[in-house]
């Protein structure tokens, strides 16, 4: 059974950071490109960033770029999405995903 869950939100100030991880398991993760969505209230579902499975490769949507970084490490099965400078419009749920499974995800609130 695939699951992954999701941990790192919180409440931040603008300007702030948080790292957020996701643990994966029931797959093989090693071999998976992996992916961190994120959805706002009110607002669809959006991807946010993705990387490969030797770490090689990094992408990002443009209004992340040089704020968030994508990490995984295969040996523990974890994916992470650093995030600095945050702004208000980052305020949403994050998900991590795999070939259409997401975790119940982890909220990140931006906000004065």
């Amino acid at each position: 059974e695939v699951q992954l869950v999701e941990s790192g939100g919180g409440l931040v100030q603008p300007g702030g950071s948080l790292r957020l991880s996701c643990a994966a398991s029931g797959f093989t993760f090693a071999s998976t490109w992996m992916n961190w969505y994120r959805q706002a209230p009110g607002k669809g579902l959006e991807w946010v960033s993705g990387i490969s499975t030797s770490s090689g490769n990094h992408r990002y949507r443009d209004s992340v770029k040089g704020r968030f970084t994508i990490s995984r490490d295969n040996a523990k099965n974890t994916l992470y999405l650093e995030m600095n400078s945050l702004k208000i419009e980052d305020t949403a749920m994050y998900y991590c995903e795999y070939s259409g499974y997401r975790g119940q995800g982890t909220q990140v609130t931006v906000s004065l």
